[in-house]
């Protein structure tokens, strides 16, 4: 029988204003020095493959990422102001986006209007 070791993650931080150069294993070195990391991603574009200049990092203990947010939020790297904090849960709703249409009842269409029915 396999054993699996998980890393008990307690504390996910939010990383914005990434130039966006940076790679994830970029992004765990620059992290490294507040503690061990956990993960660290960068979140790219589905359809470009580019980095979207934000990711996440993961620390096991709450110290170590309180410690980051001190050191790194409001800092800059390569010229830009990083933001660094607490992430947020991302909320969980009916999924999927777009146009949801209300309870119209104009219909649509409009092939033959206007014609003798």
């Amino acid at each position: 029988m396999e054993t699996y070791l998980h890393k008990k993650i307690n504390v996910k931080l939010f990383v914005g204003g990434l130039p966006f150069s940076v790679d994830d294993r970029e992004l765990q070195e620059m992290f490294e020095a507040y503690g061990t990391v956990g993960s660290a991603k960068i979140i790219m574009d589905r359809e470009t493959g580019k980095s979207r200049g934000f990711g996440f990092v993961e620390f096991p203990t709450d110290s170590d990422g309180e410690a980051a947010i001190k050191a790194l939020n409001g800092g800059s790297l390569e010229g830009r102001t990083l933001t660094v904090k607490l992430a947020e849960d991302k909320p969980r709703g009916d999924g999927g986006g777009g146009f949801r249409g209300g309870n119209d009842r104009r219909g649509g269409g409009g092939f033959g209007r206007g014609r003798d029915r």
